[in-house]
């Protein structure tokens, strides 16, 4: 659970207390520098512009809760209870690994950015997913659900 100061891609994500092993794509930033979502709803992605999951910093992880045809990779998340592991297989066949401190929902429009995407002491972990109320006119969730790791 240390930092590095360079370490290799990250290419699974399991989460055995929610049944999560997937396959994490690399992600990147819109025009406005916000995080692009992945177009698949059964792989994570990761914020390819921040660090690596293991590097010093807050390594970002996002995923789809759901789907038009039912749940997504992300589904069970807020299930997610202090002290659950998360782990990162990387590329180089190493795993970091990451205790779950918290959970937090925030509305979409008050995300606090700097505590999710900021500088962070060590190696830190976000898995982020949508939650709350589903607005039908926007066709999107009002919330963000967001797993704080360490």
């Amino acid at each position: 659970m240390g930092a590095s100061a360079d370490v290799a891609d990250p290419v699974r994500l399991r989460i055995p207390a929610i049944g999560v092993s997937t396959r994490i794509i690399p992600l990147r930033l819109d025009a406005k520098g916000r995080l692009i979502a992945p177009t698949s709803y059964v792989r994570v992605g990761w914020n390819k512009a921040g660090p690596e999951p293991g590097e010093r910093g807050a390594a970002v992880i996002a995923g789809h809760v759901d789907s038009k045809t039912g749940p997504a990779v992300f589904y069970r998340l807020p299930k997610l209870s202090k002290g659950d592991r998360v782990h990162v297989d990387r590329s180089d066949g190493s795993t970091v690994t990451f205790k779950v401190t918290r959970l937090a929902r925030y509305p979409k429009n008050r995300i606090p950015n700097k505590e999710v995407y900021g500088p962070a002491k060590g190696a830190q972990l976000r898995l982020i997913t949508c939650g709350g109320t589903f607005d039908r006119t926007r066709g999107s969730y009002r919330d963000n659900v967001i797993v704080f790791a360490q």
